[in-house]
């Protein structure tokens, strides 16, 4: 008896596993994707546009006086980091073949402005370019295989790189603004509708 209460115990879980699997599979296709999220290019765009956001909503809630600001000497300023982020949506793009504006020089790119308006122009219209050269890569021109940075890549790693760098200096804007007492616009909002949601 105890032998056969073991057995069923055991295979519980597949049992379980097995009834739910219709289920599953139900709810998967009938949750629908995310606007703009199609395939792996459609992703990889989606959360760019969100770095994109977050960092654009940032650098304009963020004071002219706290651009110059920096945690420490030899560190970027917070007007750096912005455009750090601008140089890269230009530059890595140029690295799989897409033009850059007229006169962008990926190295001294990032210290070209320091005026906040100019700045705050300079990252939107750096997003906007990444964004538009990856709507235009087709799925073939994201295979093709690429190299930069001593790595052996394709183009849609380039991409990739660009998501994730968006995202790390993301982060790291947001920990300027606190330093700063500011507060990134979308969790002020979050703050101000979480009242009106009780």
């Amino acid at each position: 008896m105890l032998h056969r209460t073991r057995i069923r115990l055991a295979l519980a879980p597949i049992a379980l596993a097995v009834a739910l699997t219709p289920c599953c599979v139900a709810l998967a296709h009938e949750e629908p994707a995310p606007s703009g999220s199609a395939g792996v290019k459609g992703e990889i765009l989606m959360w760019i546009q969100d770095a994109n956001e977050k960092l654009v909503a940032l650098a304009e809630a963020m004071p002219e006086s706290a651009y110059a600001w920096t945690p420490e000497k030899g560190v970027r300023t917070v007007g750096e980091v912005f455009m750090h982020v601008a140089a890269a949506n230009y530059g890595i793009p140029s690295l799989v073949g897409v033009k850059p504006p007229e006169g962008f020089k990926f190295q001294t790119y990032e210290a070209s402005l320091t005026k906040k308006s100019d700045i705050v122009k300079a990252l939107k219209d750096s997003f906007a370019h990444a964004e538009a050269a990856l709507k235009a890569a087709s799925d073939a021109d994201l295979d093709k295989p690429a190299e930069f940075f001593g790595m052996k890549t394709t183009v849609r790693g380039a991409y990739l790189l660009l998501l994730s760098h968006g995202h790390e200096h993301l982060g790291q804007s947001i920990a300027y603004a606190r330093s700063n007492k500011v507060t990134p616009p979308w969790s002020a909002k979050e703050q101000a509708d979480a009242p009106k949601a009780k």
